[in-house]
């Protein structure tokens, strides 16, 4: 069975709650930034120039060799084994950027996807 506290009790229990207590309140001063959860991709908005070079390195990572190269209209036009590929880079009016690669002539059926994928990766996807 337990008896009172001494008098060195009641001192140490109060110094234990007094620490307990401003250990707490000094916490409570600390930020908490949640985090997103894994797999949560946070990006950035594309720039038109970014996009712009990715698209014509893409096509350049294929093989394509580039022969229309133009900034100011969004368009590049690149050539391989007798097919032309034309990647049209645009600016829509909220700031995105739209990418499209066509062809009409490509006799590999995968070309297209293959400089997707390149600029995909080129733009960090």
């Amino acid at each position: 069975m337990r008896g009172k506290p001494g008098p060195g009790g009641v001192i140490f229990r109060c110094l234990l709650l007094t620490g307990v207590v401003g250990s707490l309140l000094a916490l409570t001063g600390c930020p908490y930034y949640a985090v997103p959860p894994p797999g949560t991709v946070i990006t950035t908005p594309a720039s038109f120039d970014r996009s712009f070079a990715a698209a014509s390195g893409a096509m350049h990572d294929e093989g394509l060799s580039i022969t229309v190269q133009d900034p100011a209209s969004g368009t590049i036009v690149g050539g391989l084994d007798g097919a032309t590929v034309t990647s049209s880079v645009r600016q829509q009016a909220d700031g995105s950027v739209v990418v499209q690669f066509n062809s009409k002539d490509a006799r590999d059926p995968s070309l297209l996807d293959r400089i997707s994928r390149s600029y995909d990766r080129r733009m960090g996807r």
